[in-house]
């Protein structure tokens, strides 16, 4: 296949992005009147109508009025209307990491210091200018307000350079301060920028006159963006840092207004203020944007909205309720999250797992020490999610189990852990697995010693505990625990509180295990990356597959239980087909994939890799194209599949499919399976289920009276001729259609008529037979009446359609056409065949195959509706 997907699943977009360590801009759109924001996600742009995607992940970002620019490498390119690149900029040789929109045109810089200015329309260097490092290595570049073709750069030496872009000339040098700038600033008055520097310095800066005019200071680090407020009178400047504090300071009293801690777990990328609202937009490489409105007393802002993913790479992805429309992920920084696959607007966040939450909320999220482990392990049930809790979640490396409600989107109540360690807390036991009944009531949780304990998820009562300390693992699927060596399997049965227990010995230790839902299939991985499936109810392995080369991470079965589809630290997604006991789909990826769930309703596969922040989902392309499903040869080889970005892939490969189509041979379906078989015809039932009811069908659809030929009216309306004018009466017409019919019609042989005369020498009957399938009920029953000697046939012709109807019954196919065609043939001449010796005997010969295949049939039915009332009445 083709870098987009593989046979079976197809790449479709990625949840969970919303932001990178690109800065954001902010563009406002003139005729529409309002801010968009900007933000580089991975290889898409996203202003909220996601662009189209780039080869390559974004490094750098810039917007002016009417073009959002985005480069990747030494690549830059500008996007038009949100969507579409309508100019690419090639020149560059290293890397670019600064932008600057200047009117007509645009400004990059790369890391090799070489500064090019663009046409925007024509995509022509307009000027190049390559500079020193050693002297002045570019780390800032700003174009100043009211500075006609005028551009200032900072350094990572500390100076900076005001330089003229029409004449390509240096107009003036300042010395600077000697470290290295990070970021430059314009402020709202005219001539005054503000200078970031890496000592946590902020300089306020008149570059007219070259004077200093507020020098600021902040503790946490380099200046990584600068922000001025200019709304409702309020001189404040916005700064952040690199651990996600902002400061807040007052230009009137040249002091420290407030702090905002902790607004981003990771540095600060972007920060701006909306001009003329009170409002700070802010996003970080944490995966979150921001908005903070200014409305509260003391200066500080609260988060208006916001859209925020993991900030740790998630670890466990399942689908939650079976519309297949939200997936439950958590991740390494602790939070449990649920992401829409229709539209980011549904995403909930559930925050983020403590022992005391409103003690947590008082120390903050860098000195939080109630934050519980990040969550390995959970399960969820929409069954009572309305009335109680209905998620459980087990952490790393901790005993206590938490509950969370999906429906408050928070943590939940309760805290399960067992009664003996409530006072203590015990070193190396811990809760590895959790599971939910399907009907919500109870959670299932296994612990490192082999233990199984139930709670009530409504109080959070122990209600039991099952097995005995054993081994040093415990695994479970829907109520089973494992251990390592002669293993255990629990299957609670809840309806008859019964215990049914089952033993299986391996020499290899398990890694992974999984149950189909509603049925006894369980899927077992191994530390030899082999996978077995295994039968509950006859305790057999029915299935066993290999070819993984690393350990298996997950795996998920397919809705309707045909498919187990495999993830492994090979970097390969498989698909195994359960009937076959075959491979049927592999592809690679260039990061392993360590969490797998597959949709309820089939449509979506979705995936989560390794060192990535983000969901991937996989269209099935068996939903909506042709493809092959035969097994892959044992030497295959797969190939890498680039893994989507977050605009959905809506055209569809063609030339991938034609490449499909051609592999996968053409089959066509047989007239007939075995010559034992009785098999039906693919005919409509409106074609033979009512032969016998024509005459009652013609009768009701029999008109009272015939239809009359409505009169054509003159152009001129006749009048009698007198002193008063009148309309000259129609006269009537006695001439009545005749009732006499045309013999001469029926004198003709139809073509059915022709074949049964031609199959009493040849005995093929394949002919007339086909003809009188492609006729309807009313042609049918002509052709029928024709064949008696009234009608204009003859006594052979009546005995060739006796035969041909006989040939049916012999070779068993189409056999309901056989009763209906037999039937209505009876029906019409049954006082001629009374008659006849011959078609009397070859009646009765038909009447004793009949009888035959009766019996035939009738002794199938009753053997299948004895094993099926068995399999529905036996306790198994």
């Amino acid at each position: 296949m083709a870098g987009e997907g593989g046979g079976l699943f197809a790449g479709f977009r990625v949840l969970g992005r919303f932001s990178g360590h690109v800065p954001h801009v902010l563009r406002y759109h003139g005729r529409h009147r309002e801010f968009y924001l900007a933000a580089a996600v991975g290889r898409s742009v996203h202003t909220y109508n996601v662009s189209n995607s780039l080869p390559q992940d974004i490094t750098c970002l810039a917007a002016d009025r009417m073009l959002i620019f985005a480069s990747y490498d030494n690549i830059l390119h500008a996007f038009a209307r949100n969507k579409e690149v309508v100019h690419t900029y090639e020149g560059h040789k290293a890397r670019i990491h600064l932008l600057q929109p200047f009117g007509d045109h645009v400004i990059s810089v790369d890391v090799d210091n070489v500064l090019i200015v663009w046409n925007i329309q024509s995509e022509e260097e307009y000027l190049q200018v390559d500079f020193d490092k050693a002297n002045f290595a570019v780390s800032a570049v700003l174009h100043p307000s009211t500075y006609l073709n005028k551009i200032l750069l900072g350094s990572e030496q500390g100076s900076l350079q005001l330089w003229n872009i029409r004449s390509n000339k240096l107009l003036y040098s300042f010395p600077g301060w000697h470290l290295a700038v990070t970021t430059l600033e314009q402020a709202p008055a005219v001539d005054v920028v503000a200078v970031g520097l890496v000592s946590g310095h902020i300089i306020v800066h008149n570059i007219k006159f070259d004077e200093t005019l507020m020098k600021f200071q902040q503790d946490w680090g380099p200046i990584t963006a600068i922000s001025f407020r200019t709304a409702d009178g309020h001189p404040v400047m916005a700064a952040g840092s690199p651990i996600g504090h902002i400061a807040l300071w007052d230009l009137e009293e040249k002091k420290l207004l407030c702090q905002m801690q902790d607004a981003h777990s990771t540095a600060i990328a972007g920060m701006s203020f909306v001009p003329g609202e009170p409002l700070l937009i802010t996003n970080g490489a944490d995966n979150a944007i921001r908005v903070w409105i200014f409305d509260g007393p003391g200066g500080t802002g609260r988060v208006l909205r916001s859209r925020m993913g993991h900030s740790a790479p998630p670890t466990r992805i399942r689908y939650h309720g079976q519309n297949g429309e939200q997936i439950l992920s958590a991740g390494q920084d602790g939070t449990l999250q649920c992401f829409s696959t229709v539209h980011e607007k549904f995403n909930k966040s559930l925050g983020r797992g403590s022992i005391n939450k409103k003690k947590s909320k008082k120390k903050g999220l860098k000195l939080d020490t109630m934050a519980l482990p990040p969550i390995t392990v959970f399960a969820s049930e929409v069954a009572h999610q309305s009335d109680w809790d209905s998620i459980v979640a087990c952490h790393q490396g901790y005993i206590t189990c938490t509950t969370w409600n999906y429906q408050k989107t928070s943590m939940g109540a309760h805290k399960l852990r067992p009664e003996e360690f409530s006072k203590h807390k015990p070193i190396d036991i811990y809760a590895t697995v959790v599971d939910i009944t399907s009907c919500g009531n109870f959670a299932v949780i296994g612990l490192s010693t082999g233990q199984v304990d139930v709670y009530n998820m409504q109080s959070g009562i122990h209600r039991g505990c099952y097995g005995k300390e054993r081994g040093k693992n415990c695994y479970t699927s829907r109520i089973l625990t494992l251990n390592r060596t002669a293993t255990t399997w629990v299957k609670d049965f809840w309806s008859n509180v019964k215990m049914l227990f089952l033993f299986f010995v391996s020499e290899y230790s398990l890694s992974y295990v999984l149950m189909i839902l509603g049925s006894g299939i369980l899927g077992i991985a191994f530390d030899d990356f082999s996978i077995s499936v295994l039968d509950i109810e006859t305790r057999k392995i029915v299935r066993t597959f290999s070819g993984h080369h690393g350990r298996i991470n997950d795996m998920t079965f397919s809705p309707d239980g045909r498919w187990l589809i495999t993830s492994s630290m090979d970097c390969t997604i498989k698909t195994w087909d359960l009937p076959s006991g075959c491979l049927i789909d592999c592809f690679l990826v260039d990061s392993a994939a360590v969490s797998l769930t597959m949709s309820p309703t089939g449509d979506f596969l979705a995936s989560t890799h390794v060192d990535d922040l983000g969901i991937y989902l996989w269209s099935n392309r068996s939903l909506y194209s042709l493809v092959s499903l035969r097994p892959l040869p044992a030497d295959y080889e797969p190939s890498m599949v680039t893994r989507p970005s977050t605009c959905p892939v809506q055209d569809v490969d063609v030339a991938g499919d034609e490449e499909t189509c051609d592999e996968m041979m053409e089959y066509v379906s047989p007239e007939q399976l075995g010559d034992q078989l009785v098999t039906l015809s693919s005919l409509p039932e409106s074609r033979w289920k009512n032969l016998l009811s024509l005459d009652v069908i013609k009768k009701k659809n029999k008109p009272r009276e015939p239809p009359k030929v409505p009169k054509s009216a003159p152009f001129f309306i006749p009048t009698v001729p007198g002193l008063i004018p009148r309309y000259l009466a129609p006269e009537e017409e006695n001439n009545t259609q005749s009732k006499v019919v045309n013999l001469g019609v029926l004198a003709q042989k139809s073509d059915f008529y022709i074949h049964l005369e031609e199959a009493l020498s040849t005995n093929e009957y394949a002919a007339p037979l086909n003809l009188l399938k492609s006729l309807g009920p009313s042609n049918i029953e002509i052709e029928l009446r024709g064949l008696a000697p009234e009608g204009g046939g003859s006594m052979e012709v009546m005995l060739s359609f006796l035969k041909m109807i006989g040939m049916m019954l012999n070779k068993k196919y189409n056999f309901e056409l056989a009763q209906a065609y037999l039937a209505l043939f009876l029906k019409l001449h049954l006082k001629i065949l009374s008659s006849e010796p011959n078609l009397l005997e070859e009646v009765s010969r038909l009447s004793t195959q009949l009888e035959e295949t009766w019996i035939h049939l009738r002794t199938l039915f009753s053997q299948s509706l004895c094993v099926l009332t068995y399999m529905k009445s036996a306790l198994l």
